[in-house]
């Protein structure tokens, strides 16, 4: 469309000023070349001046069925026992988790993703695999119960499992990245065996997805998908989580292995590699401040994408609601909703059952 004020411009005396009269009257031209005319004609208002036309317009809507909550469950407890760093989540007894995702069920959520807490720990983190562990057997009296009603996802790493807390064998200093491979690859099996519908290796090994992709592959668990913790940073938002799955480092840190916050061109590399593996699914971790990468995953990539709100983003909000500075129910509202309009299709976080009662209530 030709833009009028252009010819009037042209048409003006060269001596004139045409400052005042092209603020006032200039044209914004869109890239689908319609022709808007600012302030006064146009009124942005117009679209919030009413709850229902705010509704109405509404762009980016959360649903129960977005959303999936970390479930903990640990061996040798008879009771639940709350995180003191995660108030209002627990570690669940094997006995009393039915109880738990009877409660998630009812609010219209449809995954889980389990973390495992054994009695017993080793360097080599062997009860991981253990077909009679934590782990395995919570899938299965899950399963029993449930059937495909509600999503499994298994967290496979070694940090729970492992007397020094890291996520990998060490050899010598280091961590044996090929020989941890094969650990990762034998729990993945287990739990697909056990009947997980997704496992989700998060131990940042190179070549684990792959690695889990073959050996399910050889067994016939072809249609079990892949969750890859594609781009995992080292980050100090996981903190209490370590708390929760009593998985500190008993030395060290984890840098040599969990990624960057500072290389946003390295996490591209880390999700393409992991398409390339084989994996379903493609997760950015932590959520909130990796909004650019989730964006940049949904637009660079055809697969779905998983956003983990964290553990320390949990305790954040958390923590300033219980001292009355901000309502908890808009700040987790505003949250999880900026991680959807960033482009996750599946978010994990320790507020799913809250956030599905507040939509229930809304």
């Amino acid at each position: 469309m030709k833009n009028r004020n252009v010819d009037k411009l042209r048409n003006m005396d060269k001596n004139q000023s045409v400052e005042s009269d092209f603020i006032d009257t200039t044209t914004f031209n869109s890239n689908n070349h319609y022709s808007y005319e600012l302030f006064p004609k146009m009124r942005l208002r117009r679209l919030r001046k009413t709850a229902a036309i705010r509704e109405l317009l509404q762009e980016i809507r959360l649903s129960p069925k977005d959303f999936v909550i970390p479930v903990f469950v640990q061996e040798g407890i008879n009771k639940n026992l709350e995180i003191e760093s995660m108030p209002g989540i627990f570690r669940y007894s094997p006995d009393k988790i039915i109880e738990e995702i009877d409660c998630i069920s009812s609010l219209g959520i449809k995954g889980i993703i389990l973390f495992g807490i054994p009695r017993k720990k080793d360097l080599n983190g062997k009860n991981a695999f253990n077909d009679k562990g934590i782990v395995q057997k919570t899938i299965k009296s899950i399963k029993k119960n449930y059937g495909d009603k509600l999503v499994i996802i298994t967290d496979v790493c070694l940090c729970q499992y492992t007397s020094h807390g890291h996520c990998g064998i060490f050899q010598g200093k280091e961590i044996n990245n090929d020989k941890s491979l094969d650990i990762l690859s034998k729990t993945a099996l287990s739990h697909a065996v056990a009947g997980a519908d997704i496992v989700a290796p998060s131990a940042m090994m190179d070549g684990q997805v792959k690695s889990i992709r073959d050996i399910l592959d050889d067994n016939e668990f072809k249609d079990t998908l892949i969750m890859g913790y594609s781009a995992k940073q080292a980050s100090s938002f996981f903190s209490p989580f370590r708390d929760a799955a009593h998985s500190k480092p008993e030395f060290g840190n984890r840098l040599s292995y969990q990624m960057s916050y500072n290389n946003s061109r390295e996490a591209s590399r880390e999700i393409k590699s992991d398409v390339e593996e084989g994996a379903d699914v493609l997760m950015i971790k932590p959520a909130i401040p990796n909004l650019d990468l989730i964006y940049a995953a949904k637009q660079n990539t055809l697969h779905p994408i998983a956003a983990y709100s964290v553990s320390g983003e949990y305790s954040m909000i958390k923590a300033a609601a219980s001292n009355n500075w901000m309502d908890e129910n808009l700040a987790v509202t505003e949250s999880l909703t900026a991680i959807k309009r960033a482009g996750a299709n599946i978010i994990i976080s320790y507020y799913a059952k809250k956030m599905a009662e507040i939509l229930k209530n809304s």
